[in-house]
Order: structure tokens, then C-alpha cells, then sequence
């Protein structure tokens, strides 16, 4: 009998098979480049993989392409091929190289709106989500990894130096006494930094509320000029080379090359990033102490709030539209508190938005980890001034090398502080005019 219970078992079974048989519809791939390499990198394996398993329609699939520069390089001339990812990984300081960028970009605010994914520029930190908006808030980019610079000190060596150990220098004037005490008790240097620029140029200038460049730092248009010589930032390097003559400060080099100094306590202070605080905490064979940068105690308006280095995940043009759905999808779940939050404790990286601090507050993490939430504090510490979002200059990696070429030459002594700064002051301005001509929207 055609309807018979054994008859529709049959059939039912048949159907089964019929599925088990039929492919499964595969995951669409979506690649991300990124500049992460170590334990970073490793992180940032782990977001993907987790992502990846949440979900079934997408695969995000990171791949290490070098250096941020190397990165950003490589997705350039991808893109001129047609074989360009999806998500690039670019630093901060190229941010308005890729908003120069028009055709090859899509927006963040865009893509989220398109996707119909929730995003609010709200939901981060002012000083995050300021630094990668345009002039009408909407943000460009996606907040991924940002640092900012804090102060490390030796407990041990301020202990045997006569200095409490739980009382980091808040003020230049008291910086520079306690490296004085810390050299005169025969350390090899009072303190050092790592990234010369970004420290005592740029984060300076934002930390005491004083322009970087005209402009609004750049933010209301192309033909904005570097200040940096200006009177107070001459004050503050002059004073950096007239205690180099006695290692009260030692200039150790560009980049990271400062933080071994730190690490292996030949030097009692260190001003780096917030982002190097684990690898300092597992490789120094001392207690550590934290602290906010130094100000000037006479400069009206300091301390005013840190800005950001670090960077952020970028969309491009001309992939297929299904993976512009994954796109929005992964972002969405990269701004999930709990994502945010592992983000942050397991890599020093600022937790970019409120809810995710907060969460790691609950979650007893800063009591544990003393220190961990300094970076959040001084970043968090005034709602950022036009001069104090960040800035918006062109060929900044060029300037920057400008800038730490003619701090080199102050620190050995082979220039005044005005007029090294006077040079890169020229020396930027002739960049940013170069890339004003080449920019499309001159």
C-alpha cells in the first residue's frame, strides 16, 4: 500500500540520504591583513578562530604581511592588480593617506549602514573614535588595537635610591629629580623613551592641550602646518638634551630599541607604550610601578588627555558583496564587550570602549593586575579639545622620521632646540605641501 507505514519510512529515509549526500553550502572567505606578528599575532589568530566558529557563513582569514608600513604597501599595490583583502590593518599615523584614498576605501559607517549592523561611534572612547571620524563624526575606519604612552619605574631601584616606591612622578621637574637620585645612586641612566616623536612631540603637544600643527591638527583641511617649534615643545627638548649630558636622560634610539634598557634595569624610568606592559612585566626581574606621563605643572591646561597610536582595520573596495555581509558581521561581534574586553587584558591594547572597561573592572581584572588601567585613565582623563583628538596630516611616517632626525641631532648636542625644531618644522611643512599637490581633493 502506497501510504503504509513501512512505505513512508522509505521515503523518509531516502530524503535523508538525499541531504547527508548534498554539499554543504561552503563558508564564504574573507581575508584580513595584518601587521601582528608573536604573541599579537597569536591574539589575533584566536579573534579570527573564534569568530569563525560562532557562525557558519563566513571564514575570516588572517594573514601576517610584515610591518604596518609593509602592510599597507602590500593591499596598495594589491589593489592596483585587483587581488586586494577586505580588512587591512593600517596604523594611525596613515590614517589620512587612506582617507585621501576615496575610491579605494569603504567607509566603516558606510559598510555598517549598508549591512544593517548596529554601530555607534558613541560606544567608544572619544579620543578612539575622534581620531578616525571625519569632520562630520562618522567613523572611517574600525577601532582595532590602540596604546598610548605611559611611565614604567624600577620599585627596586627607586627603593635603594632613597624614593617611595609607590609614588611615581606625576611632573617633569619631578621626573627629572628622581632620575637625579636614581643616577647619583650609580644607575647607568636616569630614564629613557622609546618612540621619540610620538612621546615627546606629539602626545606631548596633545598632553599639554597645544596644537600639533594649524588646521585643527590637520582635521579641516590639506593645507595645514606643522608648530611644533613653538616655545613650549622648545622648552621640553632643551630640557631632554641638558639632562642627556648627565644620562639623567639617555636617548636610546627610534622604535622599541629603549625598552630592553628598562627591562634589564639599567635604567630606573621608561616612558613607552601601554601596549608593551606584559612583555615588560614577563621579562623584567623586578616589581614594576606605572604611572601617567609627565606635564609641565606651569602649562595652562596640562594635564589635558594622551591620543592614541596603535591601528585600524580598514575596508576596501571592489570585493564580492557577500563579503561585505561578513565584513559588518565580524565587526559586530569584534565590538561585543566580552570581545573587547579579552582584547585588552590579553594584550595591553586599550580597551577602546567604555563597556568594555567596565567589564573588566567587574570582572576584577585592574585589582589584580595593578597598573592596567592607567593607559584607560589618561587617555579617558579630559573629553578630548581640538587639540587633543589627534591630528590629520599627510606622509606622517616621513614627517615622523623628521621630527626624530632633528631631535637626534638636539640630544647629542649638535643643535639648539629651536633651531632643530625650526628644521623639522621646514622639513614637515615641504611634506605636507607634496602631499597636498598629490591629494585628489586639492
Amino acid at each position: 500500500m502506497p501510504n503504509s507505514p513501512w512505505r513512508l519510512l522509505q521515503i523518509a529515509a531516502a530524503a535523508a540520504a538525499l541531504t547527508l549526500a548534498a554539499p554543504a553550502q561552503a563558508a564564504t572567505d574573507i581575508m584580513w591583513w595584518h601587521a601582528m606578528s608573536g604573541e599579537l599575532g597569536r591574539q589575533l589568530e584566536k579573534l579570527a578562530t573564534d569568530f569563525n566558529a560562532s557562525q557558519s557563513d563566513y571564514r575570516i582569514v588572517p594573514s601576517y604581511k610584515g610591518s604596518y608600513t609593509e602592510t599597507v604597501t602590500a593591499a596598495i599595490f594589491a589593489f592596483r592588480s585587483r587581488g586586494q583583502p577586505a580588512i587591512v590593518q593600517v596604523n594611525e599615523v596613515a590614517t589620512a593617506t587612506m582617507t585621501a584614498a576615496k575610491g579605494a576605501i569603504y567607509p566603516v559607517f558606510e559598510l555598517m549602514r549598508d549591512q544593517n549592523e548596529p554601530f555607534s561611534p558613541s560606544a567608544y572612547l572619544p579620543a578612539v573614535s575622534g581620531y578616525y571620524a571625519d569632520a562630520s563624526g562618522n567613523m572611517l575606519s574600525f577601532p582595532f588595537n590602540a596604546s598610548t604612552p605611559i611611565l614604567y619605574y624600577n620599585k627596586s631601584m627607586f627603593r635603594d635610591a632613597g624614593l617611595d616606591p609607590d609614588k611615581p612622578p606625576k611632573t617633569w621637574p619631578e621626573l627629572g629629580t628622581a632620575a637625579k637620585r636614581l643616577r647619583e645612586r650609580g644607575a647607568p641612566c636616569g630614564f629613557t623613551t622609546s618612540w621619540p616623536s610620538w612621546i615627546h612631540v606629539e602626545n606631548f603637544s596633545a598632553y599639554h592641550n597645544m596644537p600639533l600643527a594649524t588646521r585643527t591638527n590637520g582635521f579641516a583641511g590639506l593645507d595645514a602646518e606643522l608648530t611644533v617649534n613653538n616655545p613650549t615643545v622648545v622648552r621640553h627638548i632643551s630640557q631632554l638634551a641638558q639632562w642627556q649630558k648627565d644620562k639623567v636622560f639617555d636617548y636610546s634610539g627610534r622604535g622599541q630599541t629603549a625598552e630592553p634598557r628598562f627591562q634589564n634595569g639599567e635604567c630606573g624610568i621608561f616612558i613607552g607604550s601601554s601596549a608593551t606592559r606584559a612583555d615588560i612585566k614577563a621579562n623584567s626581574k623586578f616589581d614594576v610601578g606605572y604611572g601617567m606621563m609627565p606635564y609641565w605643572p606651569d602649562v595652562q591646561g596640562a594635564p589635558q588627555n594622551s591620543i592614541i597610536g596603535g591601528a585600524t582595520l580598514w575596508v576596501l573596495r571592489d570585493r564580492p558583496r557577500d563579503e561585505y555581509k561578513g565584513v559588518a558581521k565580524f565587526f559586530a561581534y569584534l565590538s561585543q564587550p566580552g570581545v573587547q574586553a579579552a582584547w585588552h587584558q590579553n594584550t595591553g591594547y586599550l580597551p577602546v570602549t567604555r563597556a568594555a572597561f567596565e567589564l573588566t573592572r567587574a570582572q576584577g581584572f585592574y585589582d589584580r593586575n595593578p597598573g592596567t588601567a592607567i593607559s584607560f585613565e589618561e587617555i579617558a582623563l579630559h573629553p578630548p579639545t581640538e587639540n587633543s583628538r589627534g591630528f590629520r596630516l599627510g606622509s606622517f611616517v616621513l614627517i615622523r622620521g623628521s621630527i626624530e632626525d632633528e631631535l637626534e641631532q638636539a640630544f647629542a648636542g649638535q643643535k639648539p632646540a629651536q633651531a632643530a625644531l625650526d628644521a623639522a618644522v621646514e622639513r614637515g611643512n615641504k611634506l605636507l605641501r607634496q602631499f597636498e599637490k598629490a591629494s585628489p581633493d586639492r
